[in-house]
């Protein structure tokens, strides 16, 4: 099974920390974001595809051809201001079935991702206080997405969308408008995608976004090894 991870934004809200390195290598622990993200993913995942763009070349130096005994193959995003789904479309020509799609600065559980590769379509999402900040899930009865809602002023509910989602080829088929911002967004094509898909919502209790300089240092207290 292969793995997405989108690796080429600027990383502008970790600044000054990423004028000279690339977001998903910031170290957490002693070690690169990235490294913690692939550390977590399961078994089943043998190949990693990494959208890239700034700072490219550090990226790839860092991972080779082969990272964590998994291979790596890299696509560049000339236009990282395009969008996650314009990312998610520069892999097009790589995706063999059945994919995980990740960002490179959200840490999550082994144990979720094991559970989120289980169905054929799927995503994990989280429990937030603050949904409005995120891209909020709006969910079927039988706990499937129905829509995925980008900063809502009225939530409608309090979950929201952390990356980590199962999909495969056919997301390709849904090529959705730029948003008022101008970017195509991954969300929106779930979003047209879950409508003709049944696509599962699994809750994941612990998340770790690492997007500000002041989340580095609420993420080491959860993954450093604690010293007596």
């Amino acid at each position: 099974m292969q793995c997405v991870i989108l690796a080429a934004g600027r990383g502008t809200r970790m600044q000054p920390l990423t004028n000279d390195t690339p977001k998903p290598l910031i170290k957490v622990c002693g070690k690169p974001i990235l490294e913690h993200i692939v550390k977590a993913l399961p078994k089943e995942i043998d190949e990693i595809i990494l959208v890239v763009s700034y700072l490219k070349e550090q990226i790839q130096a860092f991972c080779g051809e082969e990272f964590l005994d998994r291979k790596v193959k890299y696509v560049v995003q000339d236009n990282p201001a395009g969008g996650t789904g314009d990312a998610l479309f520069t892999t097009k020509s790589l995706i063999r079935g059945r994919f995980l799609f990740m960002y490179a600065d959200d840490i999550h559980g082994s144990e979720a991702l094991k559970e989120v590769i289980k169905y054929p379509y799927a995503m994990l999402s989280h429990r937030s206080s603050e949904p409005e900040k995120f891209g909020v899930l709006e969910l079927n009865d039988d706990n499937t997405l129905k829509a995925i809602y980008e900063k809502p002023k009225n939530p409608p509910s309090d979950l929201i969308n952390i990356g980590g989602m199962v999909l495969d080829t056919d997301i390709f088929n849904y090529q959705v408008k730029p948003s008022v911002g101008g970017e195509v967004l991954v969300t929106d094509m779930v979003t047209t995608f879950a409508k003709d898909h049944s696509v599962k919502v699994v809750e994941q209790s612990v998340w770790i976004p690492v997007g500000k300089p002041e989340d580095i240092a609420v993420a080491e207290t959860i993954l450093c090894p604690r010293k007596n």
